[in-house]
C-alpha cells in the first residue's frame, strides 16, 4: 500500500495496532483521539485516506462526514464502531462512508479495505441505499438484547460468503435482514433476487435464477415450504456454483432441523443453507421495543399523511402487553389504521382496544416442532454445533460458553416476567439474589423496572 492514513479513535490500543499494520504495509500514519485534530488534518489537505471511530470525546465521527466530504471531496472514510448496530451501519452508508467496520474487527480484514480504498482514491463510489416500497419494509429499531445481538451478529457475516438462513415468525422482519445484508456488503451494487418455489419450477427455472443474479445475491423465501422436487433442484443449482456466484440467504417461519428430523426436509439442503442461522425474534420476546416501534410507525405516517397523532399512557399500555401474533407487520397496520381512525391527536385506550377486537385470528404455526422437550432441542442444537466443526473438536472452553449461551436468555425472561423486579426473579430461579446480580453484571444484562401487565 501507498499513501499516509489519518486514524482517529479514543482507544489507545486501536491507534497502536493501526499505526504499526499500516506502518508495516507502506503507508505513512498520523493517529489522534480528537476529531478536532482530524478535521484540522483534512483541511490542510493531509491523508488519502481516513479511518475514524463514530464516539469521540469532542464529536461524532459520522457527523463529520459530509464536513470531510465538502471539504474534500472523493476522500475515502472507513467508519469503525464499537456500537455495533444495523442503523450505524445505514447512517455510514447514507453518509457516504467509503466503508463501515464493527468492532471488533479483524486487522486483515481492515488492511485489505484500506489497500482497496488507497486504490480508488477521490473514485470512491458512493454507497447509495436504493428506495423500495414502505410496504415491503419492516425497521430494524430495537435497543433490546435480542435486538443488539443479531445486530451484531448481521455486521459480521455481512462481507463473508458464508450462506445464511433468516428464522423468525411471520412478520418479524426476515426479508428485510436479507436485504441489509446485501445492501452493506461488496455485493451492493449487483442485483438482489428474492426466490420462492414457483421460480426454480421447469428445466429453466435455476439457470434464468442465476442469470438474474449475476454474482449478486439471491433470498430462498420459506425455504420450508419448497416441495421435494424443488428442493432437489436448488441442491443441484448449489453444487454447480463456482466462480463469481451469489451470495445464498433463505427464510424460513418453520424449524428447518425439526422437519428434517421429521423427514420433511431434505438433510444435504439443510445443511447447504445453514452456514449462518439469524434468528429474528418475536415482539413477544422483545417486549421493551414495542413502544420504540409504535413511536417510529407515528412518525413515519405524520411523515406520509401529514397526521399528527401520539399514543395515551393508557394506549401505550395496552398496545405493551398485547400479544402481537403478526409481529412487527401487525403493529405497523394497526398503528397505520388508528393514524386514520382516531378523533384525537391522542390515539385513546378504547380506539386502541377496538382495532384490536377486529384483528383475525392467527393461523397455527407449523414450525414441525410440535411438543419437543427442551432436553431434546439443547441436544439437537449442541449436536449440530459439533458436526459444524467438520469432524474436529470445537474450541475448548465449550462448558462455559453452553452455559451462558443458555444462562443469559434465562435470566432475561425471568426478569421480564417478574418485570425486573431482581428479588422475585432470585425467588423464581432459586438462586440467591446477591448471584443473580453478580450474573447481570458478568452477562451484561439490561434490567427495566416496570409494572407488570397481565
Amino acid at each position: 500500500m501507498d499513501g499516509t492514513v489519518l486514524v482517529a479513535d479514543d482507544d489507545r490500543t486501536i491507534r497502536t495496532v493501526l499505526t504499526q499494520a499500516l506502518t508495516r504495509a507502506g503507508c505513512k500514519v498520523h493517529a489522534t483521539s480528537s476529531l478536532m485534530t482530524l478535521m484540522r488534518w483534512v483541511e490542510e489537505g493531509k491523508g488519502d485516506l481516513v479511518i475514524s471511530d463514530v464516539i469521540m470525546p469532542d464529536g461524532n465521527g459520522l457527523d463529520a462526514l459530509p464536513r470531510i466530504s465538502k471539504m474534500r471531496p472523493g476522500l475515502p472514510v472507513i467508519v469503525i464502531s464499537a456500537q455495533n448496530t444495523i442503523m450505524t451501519a445505514i447512517q455510514a452508508a447514507e453518509a457516504e462512508a467509503f466503508d463501515y467496520l464493527p468492532k471488533p474487527f479483524d486487522l486483515p480484514d481492515l488492511m485489505k479495505r484500506s489497500s482497496k480504498a488507497l486504490e480508488q482514491k477521490r473514485r470512491a463510489p458512493k454507497v447509495v441505499i436504493a428506495p423500495r416500497d414502505a410496504g415491503d419494509d419492516l425497521p430494524l429499531v430495537g435497543r433490546t438484547p435480542a435486538m443488539q445481538a443479531l445486530y451484531r451478529l448481521v455486521a459480521r457475516v455481512m462481507n463473508t460468503d458464508l450462506p445464511v438462513l433468516i428464522t423468525g415468525e411471520s412478520g418479524t422482519g426476515k426479508s428485510l435482514i436479507a436485504r441489509a445484508i446485501h445492501d452493506f456488503s461488496d455485493r451492493r451494487t449487483l442485483p438482489f433476487v428474492v426466490a420462492q418455489g414457483p421460480d426454480l419450477q421447469g428445466v429453466d427455472g435455476p439457470s434464468t435464477l442465476m442469470a438474474k443474479a449475476r454474482g449478486g445475491s439471491i433470498v430462498f423465501d420459506e425455504v420450508a415450504d419448497f416441495d421435494e422436487d424443488t428442493q432437489a433442484r436448488v441442491v443441484r443449482m448449489l453444487d454447480l456454483l463456482g466462480d463469481n456466484a451469489p451470495r445464498i440467504m433463505s427464510t424460513s417461519q418453520s424449524d428447518l432441523a425439526a422437519r428434517m428430523e421429521a423427514g420433511n426436509f431434505r438433510q444435504d439442503l439443510y445443511y447447504r443453507l445453514g452456514g449462518v442461522s439469524l434468528h429474528v425474534p418475536s415482539l413477544r420476546e422483545r417486549v421493551d421495543d414495542i413502544p420504540l416501534l409504535a413511536d417510529h410507525f407515528l412518525a413515519k405516517g405524520e411523515r406520509d399523511l401529514g397526521t399528527v397523532r401520539r399514543l395515551s399512557p393508557d394506549a401505550t399500555e395496552l398496545v405493551r402487553a398485547y400479544s402481537w401474533p403478526g409481529n412487527v407487520r401487525q403493529l405497523e397496520n394497526t398503528l397505520r389504521r388508528l393514524l386514520v381512525t382516531a378523533s384525537e391527536s391522542e390515539i385513546s385506550r378504547a380506539e386502541v382496544e377496538q382495532v384490536l377486537g377486529n384483528q383475525p385470528s392467527p393461523e397455527p404455526r407449523a414450525d414441525g416442532g410440535g411438543g419437543e422437550k427442551l432436553s431434546a432441542s439443547v441436544a439437537r442444537h449442541l449436536k449440530r454445533y459439533f458436526d459444524l466443526h467438520g469432524g474436529q473438536l470445537p474450541p475448548a472452553g465449550v462448558y462455559q460458553r453452553i452455559l451462558r449461551e443458555v444462562e443469559m436468555p434465562l435470566i432475561e425472561i425471568a426478569l421480564d416476567a417478574t418485570a425486573g423486579n431482581q428479588a422475585k426473579c432470585a425467588d423464581l430461579l432459586g438462586i440467591n439474589r446477591n448471584t443473580l446480580r453478580k450474573k447481570i453484571t458478568d452477562l451484561d444484562i439490561r434490567v427495566t423496572r416496570r409494572r407488570k401487565l397481565m
